[in-house]
């Protein structure tokens, strides 16, 4: 696999994206997948293969090393679940124009306008073309 399809590896609608992303596993297994499709390769050298910690990480059977799923990511070090990050990437990309971080407090149930707002910029800085986030 070259790149992912829309279709066949994005989810088509909004009933596919809740049924392909109920919980935070489902959203760990699709990141590996898109970060490692054929299996896990170690960054830092280049190693194929190792295994899978208790703790989620994985190890590099080269290097020792270990890293996560979400390490470099936008997911990297939040307290967020992933099932509320990937909504929000998914009201984001869906968007005209983006999303405001209004809208994604009000949709996702945030506690604050300014977690929302951050969330917001963190996902807006990541893309392409990036929207702006007010």
């Amino acid at each position: 696999m070259d790149h992912p399809r829309a279709g066949t590896h994005y989810p088509r609608s909004v009933g596919e994206f809740q049924a392909w992303f109920r919980t935070d596993a489902d959203c760990l297994d699709y990141l590996e997948w898109l970060r490692w499709p054929a299996g896990f390769a170690c960054a830092d050298c280049g190693h194929d293969g190792g295994w899978e910690l208790g703790d989620g990480r994985f190890m590099c059977s080269g290097c020792g090393g270990r890293t996560s799923v979400t390490a470099g990511t936008i997911f990297d070090r939040t307290r967020t679940p992933l099932t509320v990050w990937f909504t929000a990437c998914w009201l984001f990309a869906t968007g005209k124009d983006g999303i405001s971080a209004l809208s994604l407090k009000r949709t996702l149930e945030i506690g604050s306008y300014q977690t929302a707002k951050r969330s917001g910029r963190r996902l807006a800085g990541k893309s392409r073309g990036a929207a702006k986030v007010e």
